[in-house]
């Protein structure tokens, strides 16, 4: 009956026929949670088959999260649509203050800041965009809880704006097939920032995001795909610790490569 419900009813954004046996839950992926003491989901779609790997369905399917830094996947489109973001080497200066991630301090162009996740220079871009053209587009896509209360600048992680993880599934599945409400050269520029890994066996494309939960919880992402012999296969890791000092960068790679490798990936072999 939870297959059948989950199913039949996941995601619109997702263009997949309902089915009772598309869903799979895998608990013993579990293990990877408990290594690093996190709680969480994982959500895997295979797009040749049509089916789905589960871990921890009802995190997965029903629990909304702030999107932190995953949301600068549509930021960007966004920038890029609007003509805010002219190309991938559109340099935003860097404005003299700094800050925990050396990284960012510093003269970054867009390539590079999505890269290295610089907070300053989509929230400049957020300003140059405006509200009243975040909100149609945050709105047309439907994103999440559409909800952008709070400054232009910092409304993605404030908490207000929430998303679920099968909902990030079926955003970057548009992307990747040039099917959201952007221009052809929009997607693909959003695309290939994305590609993080490239080599003999798969491509990996995915964006990070990290922020802490209005409980104080540290709150994980990584959402994207990795692809095999030219086959595209769409994920979505959130994770969730109490612990304050958890090395969340190293954390939620390691699950994810990790599952991945349990799950095939990574040999050239899928």
């Amino acid at each position: 009956m939870l297959k059948m419900a989950f199913a039949c009813c996941l995601l619109s954004l997702l263009v997949t026929g309902c089915a009772l046996n598309n869903v799979s839950e895998d608990k013993g992926l579990q293990k990877y949670f408990d290594a690093e003491h996190v709680a969480g989901c994982f959500g895997l779609f295979d797009n040749g088959q049509g089916s789905f790997t589960i871990y921890n369905l009802p995190r997965f399917r029903d629990s909304a999260f702030s999107p932190a830094s995953t949301f600068k996947i549509v930021h960007s489109l966004i920038g890029i649509q609007s003509g805010v973001i002219k190309d991938e080497k559109m340099v935003i200066p860097w404005d003299g203050l700094k800050r925990s991630e050396a990284e960012w301090n510093r003269d970054l162009n867009f390539e590079q800041a999505f890269r290295v996740s610089a907070v300053p220079y989509f929230q400049e871009v957020a300003r140059r965009i405006g509200k009243d053209t975040m909100k149609k587009w945050i709105d047309s896509l439907h994103y999440g809880n559409k909800n952008i209360n709070g400054p232009v600048d910092s409304f993605w992680l404030n908490n207000h704006l929430k998303i679920t993880p099968d909902e990030q599934l079926g955003l970057v599945k548009k992307l990747y097939f040039d099917q959201l409400p952007f221009y052809q050269r929009t997607q693909e520029m959003v695309r290939q920032v994305m590609l993080q890994e490239d080599n003999a066996n798969y491509k990996l494309s995915y964006k990070t995001g990290w922020d802490r939960k209005e409980d104080g919880r540290e709150l994980g992402w990584v959402v994207g795909w990795i692809e095999e012999n030219k086959h595209p296969y769409f994920f979505v890791l959130n994770l969730e610790s109490p612990d304050s000092q958890i090395d969340m960068k190293q954390v939620r790679m390691r699950i994810l490569k990790n599952i991945l490798k349990e799950l095939g990936f990574m040999e050239g072999k899928k």
